[in-house]
């Protein structure tokens, strides 16, 4: 027998008392550790309990897991979201018990309001006139302070440009010595190009104020009477004529 043999032939014993070694290991761990008893899980059976009319707690108890375990739906009418119940005593009100609770607050007594109507007026002489005292006398100095009231000043306009690339403010100010063809408007705005040479075209106008004459009239008031060519760096503006 060669060399080569003997030592195939050594390798496999060694692999043989190897395998018997793990096997009789895995044999006496089993035996030192042995796996637990399966124990089968038994489910609930369905019962059935018969609750008495009776007033006993057992039968209340019963009676009220009945009612919760109820798989009808909730929108269904039932004692607790339908009915007509009376109200309990406790909760009843007689008429001015209401707010018994609180005191009464009265901002105005009897003797603070004024008889308004009653005085003598002499009969006027057109129907306008009837109108207007029929319509003041009956409901006279109700919710009136009698306080002096400052006159608002005329405003001819509010003026506001801005940058139109990022919205920078450039000039806001109160216009003042105009007089527009009418003093309700809504804001006008303009879109206003500025070259060298001064305003390029005329002022576009993107938002009207209503009235066309108020519109016209700021468009040649910003280039002849407000120069606003002059006034501007090269640029695209936004122009916005408020009252």
């Amino acid at each position: 027998m060669s060399e080569s043999d003997r030592w195939i032939k050594r390798r496999v014993w060694i692999g043989l008392i190897a395998a018997c070694a793990a096997v009789g290991a895995s044999v006496a761990w089993l035996q030192v550790h042995p796996a637990p008893p399966y124990h089968e899980v038994k489910r609930a059976s369905p019962f059935v309990q018969l609750a008495r009319a009776g007033t006993a707690k057992g039968d209340e108890v019963l009676r009220e897991k009945a009612e919760l375990m109820d798989p009808a739906p909730l929108f269904f009418p039932t004692e607790w979201n339908y009915g007509q119940r009376p109200l309990s005593a406790r909760n009843l009100k007689q008429p001015g018990q209401v707010f018994g609770s609180f005191d009464p607050l009265l901002p105005l007594s009897e003797k603070g309001i004024g008889l308004y109507g009653v005085e003598v007026v002499p009969v006027p002489e057109k129907l306008a006139d009837v109108l207007v005292q029929g319509n003041e006398a009956p409901f006279a100095g109700m919710g009136q302070v009698d306080t002096k009231h400052s006159t608002l000043s005329v405003r001819a306009g509010y003026l506001e440009i801005r940058e139109l690339k990022n919205g920078n403010i450039i000039i806001s100010q109160q216009l003042s010595g105009i007089t527009p063809p009418r003093s309700d408007f809504a804001p006008v705005e303009f879109l206003v190009v500025v070259g060298s040479a001064g305003v390029i075209g005329e002022p576009i106008l993107t938002s009207v104020s209503g009235p066309d004459e108020v519109d016209t009239f700021f468009r040649i008031y910003l280039v002849k009477s407000y120069r606003i060519g002059e006034r501007l760096l090269p640029g695209q503006y936004r122009v916005v004529v408020g009252a």
